[in-house]
């Protein structure tokens, strides 16, 4: 399937950015055009069953297959956030970027993600007051964008979670050079399996002061983290 798309910036290198579960490309509202400023053409893409995307055949392997016919090959720098991470990792052999980055990937729910599916299916019926409990330090306009983008998503997304989650997504190695940003508290990464990226090959940075959103709860902290990655 061929995926909405939205771009910032007009420069020679290319780097994309794919959301995470419930989000589209509204999410990197503030990491695209830090990206554009540095002479990236920045694509942001909404994955299959979020924003204007289409709909319909969820699934690990559709949202990996979607990103390979959607973005163009061996583009400077890829960027993954928790199920975007996880759709980067399978696609990116095939995507071949100079440089991968995954934020706090969805790699290794096993049997939470049963309970993920049904936690994530009651996000569509949340309020501002519910998402600012949530994420205290987000900013009002990350609150808009996340209401936004939960109206815009479509929930039956989580229904695959058990099956897409049932097999370890953790790479054996990294197919390009790759660094893991991981959330200082409620990491989806723990600190067993972060060592265990380290030894596989894989560049492993935290951002301490950071949630799983991570460029939404620390900004500065999260573009820090990607020094001489970006």
């Amino acid at each position: 399937m061929k995926l909405h798309t939205r771009e910032w910036g007009t420069g020679e290198r290319i780097a994309v950015l794919i959301h995470g579960i419930m989000s589209d490309h509204r999410t990197w509202r503030r990491v695209a055009p830090v990206l554009a400023d540095r002479g990236y053409r920045v694509i942001g893409v909404d994955l299959r069953g979020h924003g204007a995307s289409g709909r319909g055949g969820y699934g690990a392997a559709t949202w990996a297959d979607d990103l390979v016919e959607t973005l163009p090959a061996g583009v400077e720098l890829a960027v993954g956030h928790s199920l975007g991470g996880m759709a980067l990792a399978l696609a990116v052999e095939r995507l071949a970027p100079e440089r991968a980055v995954y934020c706090d990937p969805a790699w290794e729910l096993g049997k939470r993600a049963v309970t993920a599916a049904a936690a994530f299916g009651d996000f569509k019926l949340v309020d501002r007051t519910v998402i600012r409990g949530f994420n205290p330090r987000w900013e009002d306009a990350d609150v808009d964008v996340e209401l936004a983008t939960i109206a815009d998503w479509d929930a039956a997304t989580v229904q695959a979670f058990p099956d897409a989650f049932a097999v370890s997504r953790t790479p054996v190695r990294p197919v390009v050079p790759s660094l893991v940003v991981l959330a200082g508290a409620n990491s989806l990464v723990p600190p067993e399996q972060a060592d265990e990226l380290v030894r596989r090959g894989f560049m492993v940075r935290r951002v301490p002061n950071a949630g799983h959103t991570l460029y939404r709860d620390d900004f500065e902290g999260f573009m820090t983290a990607l020094d001489g990655w970006v």
